[in-house]
C-alpha cells in the first residue's frame, strides 16, 4: 500500500490515471506485467491441478508463457503506435464505431470480473489456512487493499507495486521449493519424479477424465496463448512505453521472467503427489502449495516456509487484482462512455464499484477451481479481443459488421459453453471438453464470421491509412535514424 500510494503525486489526468503517462520504463515495465500476469492460477491454481489431473497440466505454463510470443510478434508495437489506452479505443480508431466501443467495454467487464473472482477466491482460501479466519474475510480484505492502493495512484502505483510482487513472488515461492526438494531426500524424490504407466504422468491434459487427452491439451493451448493477446489489463500494459520497439521489448523480456517463475509450481505438484495425497481425493487441491511445507516441516521451519509461501500468494492476487482493477475501471468508465473522456474521480468510483462487485461475486466461488475460471477469461479474451486485434492491425479489409459479429459469436459462444458446463452433467467425452475448454472451436468461429461477414461489405474508406499508421515506425522506434 506504502509502494501505491507513492504513486499519488502523478495520477491527476486520465493518461496518467490509465497509462502513467506513457512514462514507465521497458524493465520495471516487465516485471511489472509478469507480476500482473503471475496470479493464483500460477501461484496455486497450476499446482493443483497437476496434483489432481496429472503433468499434463504443465501444458497451461506453456501457454501461459508461450503467449507473449504472439504479443510480441502480432500486437504490442502496432498498439502502442494506434495510441489506444484500452482494446475499446483501438476499435474505436480502427473503426470509427461507438458501438463497437461499447460492445468492447461490456467485453471487457465480462473477461475482468471472470479474472477477477479466482483472484479474490484465492485470498479467502490462503488467509483460511494460514490464520483460521473465515473464507470471506479474505476475499474482502483482498478488495480492499487492492481497492485503496489503486484509488491513489492509478497504472503508475500499480506499476511500482506489480514489479515489487513479481520479485516478492518469485522469491517467496522459488526458496520454499527448493528447501522441499532438499528436505524430501533421495527416495522422496525419486518417487515424485517416478514415471510411471498411469494417466496421471501421460503428457497430455486429459481433464475430468474425459477421454479425450488431445482434444483437451489442443483447446487449453489455444486459449492460453492466443487469450494472451487479448487480455484487456495486458494490452494496456502496452500503452505505458513510450515507443512501439520499447513495447515489443517489453514482452521479450516478459517471456523469460514467465519462464523462470514456472519452474517452481511444478515443484509443488510433484511434491504434493508424494507429500499430500489426500487432497486430491478431498477436493481441496487449490491448497497444495500453502499446506505442503507444514506437511513436510513439521514444526517452526514448516511455519516459517508456510508464511513465505502464503506472502507469496497474496502477493499474486494483489498485483494481478490491481491490473484487472484499471482495466475494469477503464470498461466502466472510460469505454462506456459517451465520448471516451473521463475524469480520475469517475475512474476512481469505477475502480471502487468494480471490487465490489468481484468480492460479491467471489463469495459464492468457494468451490470452484481457480484454473477453471481462469481458463474461461482467457478462452473468452481468445474468442473476442484476439482476433479483433490480430484482423484489426494485419488486415484492413475488417468493416464494423464484421468486427460486431465476430465479437458477438466469440463472447456468447465462449461463455455460453463455460455456463453450460458449470450447470449441466454432460457424460465423459469429447463434449466435456468443447465445453469446459470450448477454446478450440470458438477462437475459429469467431475468427470465421469476423473475416466472412467483413468480406460482405465494405471496409471504411480510412482502413488503408489506419493500418498503415500501425505499422510505420516513429522517429521515436530509430532515434538514430
Amino acid at each position: 500500500m506504502l509502494i501505491g500510494v507513492y504513486g499519488v503525486r502523478a495520477a491527476r489526468s486520465t493518461p496518467d490515471f490509465l497509462v502513467a503517462s506513457q512514462e514507465v520504463k521497458p524493465t520495471w515495465n516487465a516485471l511489472a506485467i509478469a507480476g500482473e500476469y503471475v496470479s493464483a492460477a500460477s501461484v496455486l491454481g497450476l499446482a493443483g491441478l497437476m496434483l489432481k489431473h496429472g503433468i499434463g497440466t504443465l501444458w497451461y505454463a506453456v501457454g501461459f508463457t508461450a503467449g507473449y510470443v504472439v504479443v510480441a510478434a502480432l500486437v504490442a508495437g502496432p498498439m502502442r503506435r494506434s495510441g489506444a489506452y484500452t482494446v475499446p479505443d483501438f476499435a474505436d480508431y480502427r473503426l470509427g464505431s461507438q458501438r463497437i466501443r461499447k460492445l468492447c467495454a461490456v467485453i471487457v467487464l465480462v473477461i475482468m470480473w471472470l479474472y477477477l473472482i479466482p483472484q479474490f477466491k484465492g485470498a479467502g482460501v490462503v488467509l483460511h489456512l494460514v490464520s483460521g479466519t473465515p473464507y470471506w474475510v479474505g476475499v474482502v480484505l483482498a478488495g480492499l487493499v487492492v481497492s485503496v492502493s489503486i484509488l491513489a495512484g492509478g497504472m503508475r502505483s500499480a506499476t511500482y507495486v506489480q514489479g515489487f510482487h513479481y520479485l516478492v513472488k518469485l522469491v517467496f515461492i522459488a526458496v520454499p521449493a527448493l528447501v522441499l526438494l532438499a528436505s524430501a531426500g533421495p527416495d522422496g524424490r525419486a518417487e515424485a519424479l517416478h514415471v510411471d504407466l498411469t494417466a496421471w504422468s501421460r503428457p497430455l491434459l486429459d481433464l475430468d477424465n474425459s477421454g479425450e487427452p488431445l482434444l483437451a491439451t489442443w483447446s487449453v493451448l489455444i486459449a492460453t496463448t492466443l487469450g494472451a493477446a487479448g487480455l484487456p489489463h495486458v494490452i494496456m500494459r502496452f500503452s505505458t512505453t513510450a515507443t512501439a520497439r520499447a513495447a515489443r521489448r517489453v514482452a521479450v523480456w516478459v517471456i523469460v521472467l514467465l519462464g523462470l517463475f514456472y519452474l517452481f509450481p511444478a515443484v509443488y505438484g510433484l511434491l504434493g503427489r508424494v507429500f499430500t495425497p489426500e487432497l486430491a481425493t478431498e477436493g481441496d487441491t487449490d491448497t497444495v502449495t500453502v499446506v505442503l511445507p507444514g506437511a513436510m516441516l513439521p514444526g517452526t521451519w514448516g511455519a516459517v516456509l508456510t508464511a513465505l509461501v502464503a506472502a507469496g500468494a497474496f502477493a499474486a492476487f494483489l498485483s494481478t487484482s490491481s491490473g484487472l482493477l484499471l482495466a475494469l475501471a477503464g470498461g466502466l468508465s472510460h469505454d462506456l462512455s459517451r465520448t471516451g473522456a473521463t475524469g480520475v474521480g469517475r475512474l476512481r468510483a469505477a475502480v471502487a464499484a468494480g471490487a465490489l462487485v468481484a468480492v460479491l461475486l467471489s463469495l459464492p466461488a468457494a468451490a470452484v477451481d481457480i484454473n477453471v475460471l481462469v481458463g474461461w477469461a482467457f478462452a473468452v479474451a481468445a474468442s473476442t479481443f484476439c482476433p479483433l486485434l490480430v484482423l484489426g492491425i494485419w488486415w484492413r479489409g475488417l468493416t464494423v459488421a464484421g468486427a460486431a459479429a465476430g465479437l458477438a459469436a466469440g463472447v456468447c459462444a465462449s461463455t455460453g459453453a463455460a455456463l453450460a458446463s458449470a450447470v449441466t452433467d454432460v457424460p465423459h467425452g469429447w463434449v466435456v471438453v468443447l465445453l469446459a475448454q470450448p477454446a478450440a472451436w470458438t477462437v475459429p468461429l469467431a475468427f470465421a464470421v469476423m473475416y466472412g461477414v467483413s468480406r460482405l461489405g465494405t471496409p471504411p474508406e480510412w482502413a488503408e491509412r489506419a493500418v498503415l499508421r500501425l505499422h510505420t515506425p516513429d522517429a521515436a522506434d530509430h532515434p538514430s535514424g
